[in-house]
C-alpha cells in the first residue's frame, strides 16, 4: 500500500544492490570483478585470435570453441556497465529501458551458451562413436547452421521477457537483489498478475537448460558406452582425454545454475549474501575458466601462447 504505482506511461527505475555485507570493502570487491574481467576479455579474445591464426585449428570443435567464447564476452560485456557503475561510482540506479536491455542480453547469451555446449557435445559424440563420417557430417555449412540454431533459439525465447514485463504495473520498492539485472529478480517487483511470466519462464527453462542438459548426458552415455568397446586401456584414455576440456565446461556452467535455481526456489532460509555470490559465479566463472581450460588441454593453442608469451612472431 505504502508504494508507488507506476501506469504504463511512467516506467519505474530500479536500484541495483551490490554484495551485502560487504559494503565497507566495495573496493577490494572491485578489485576482484576487475581482475575476473580482464582475465575473461583477454583469455577468449585469444582463443578468438589464435582459432582464427592457427590452421590446424580450423575444425569444427574449434569453430564451437569461437562460438563460445564469442559468447561468453557477451556475458562478461553485459554485466561490466553496471558492475563498473557500483563498485567503483556508487551509482545503484538503472533506468527501466536499460535494465530491460542487460537483462535481455544477460539471459540471451546464458540461454547460448547452453545451446552452444549442446552443439559441442554433439561434435564429441560424431568425432569419438561416428570417427569415419565426422568430416561429411559436420561439413562448414552444417557448423554454420548449427551455431545459427543456438544463436536464433535463444533470440526467440528471451525477446518476449522484457514485454512481458513492461505491461505489468510496479507497486513496490524497485530495489533488486544483484549489481545487474536479471529476470527471476524482476518478477518478483511487479504487483499485477504474474502468471503468464512464471509459465513462460518455465518453459523457457525446460526447453533450454533442461533439454540441453539431458542431451548432453544422453550423448556422453553414447560416448562412454564406445568408449569402452576399445580393447586398448591407453586408447581409451586418449579417447576420453578429448572430452575433458567440453566436460569441464559444461559443468561450470550447469552445477552453478542449478544451485541458483534451488536456492531462489527452495532457500528462503538461505543468506541473501550466499544467493549472491552464486549467481556471480554462475555469471562470472564460465567467461574466466573457459579458455584457462581450453588453453591447458589444447595442445595448439598452449604452443601458441608459448610463442606469444616469449615474443616470437607466428
Amino acid at each position: 500500500m505504502g508504494g508507488i504505482l507506476y501506469n504504463s506511461s511512467e516506467l519505474p527505475t530500479f536500484t541495483l544492490t551490490g554484495l551485502p555485507e560487504l559494503e565497507n570493502s566495495q573496493h577490494w570487491v572491485f578489485l576482484l570483478f576487475g581482475t575476473l574481467y580482464i582475465v575473461s576479455i583477454v583469455g577468449n579474445g585469444l582463443i578468438l585470435f589464435i582459432v582464427k591464426e592457427e590452421q590446424s585449428l580450423h575444425q569444427p570443435m574449434y569453430y564451437f570453441l569461437s562460438l563460445l567464447s564469442v559468447n561468453d564476452l557477451g556475458v562478461s560485456f553485459s554485466t561490466l556497465p553496471t558492475v563498473l557503475t557500483i563498485f567503483c561510482f556508487q551509482l545503484r540506479t538503472i533506468s527501466f529501458g536499460s535494465c530491460m536491455a542487460q537483462m535481455f542480453f544477460i539471459h540471451f547469451f546464458t540461454v547460448m551458451e547452453s545451446g552452444v555446449l549442446l552443439v559441442m557435445s554433439f561434435d564429441r559424440y560424431v568425432a569419438i562413436c561416428n570417427p569415419l563420417y565426422y568430416t561429411t557430417m559436420l561439413t562448414d555449412s552444417r557448423v554454420i547452421r548449427m551455431g545459427l540454431w543456438a544463436i536464433i533459439r535463444s533470440f526467440c525465447l528471451i525477446f518476449p521477457l522484457p514485454f512481458l514485463l513492461k505491461r505489468l504495473p510496479f507497486c513496490k520498492v524497485n530495489v533488486l537483489s544483484h549489481a545487474y539485472c536479471l529476470h527471476s529478480d524482476l518478477i518478483h517487483l511487479p504487483c499485477g498478475d504474474i502468471t503468464i511470466n512464471n509459465i513462460f519462464g518455465l518453459i523457457i527453462v525446460m526447453f533450454t537448460f533442461g533439454l540441453d542438459s539431458a542431451l548432453i548426458l544422453f550423448s556422453y552415455v553414447l560416448i562412454l558406452r564406445s568408449v569402452l568397446a576399445i580393447a586398448s586401456r591407453e586408447e581409451r584414455l586418449k579417447t576420453l582425454n578429448t572430452c575433458v576440456s567440453h566436460l569441464c565446461a559444461v559443468l561450470i556452467f550447469y552445477v552453478p545454475k542449478i544451485g541458483v535455481s534451488m536456492t531462489a526456489r527452495y532457500g528462503r532460509q538461505v543468506p541473501r549474501l550466499v544467493y549472491t555470490v552464486m549467481s556471480l559465479i554462475f555469471l562470472f566463472v564460465p567467461p574466466m575458466l573457459n579458455p584457462v581450460i581450453y588453453s591447458i588441454k589444447t595442445k595448439q593453442i598452449r604452443w601458441r601462447l608459448g610463442r606469444m608469451l616469449l615474443g616470437k612472431k607466428f
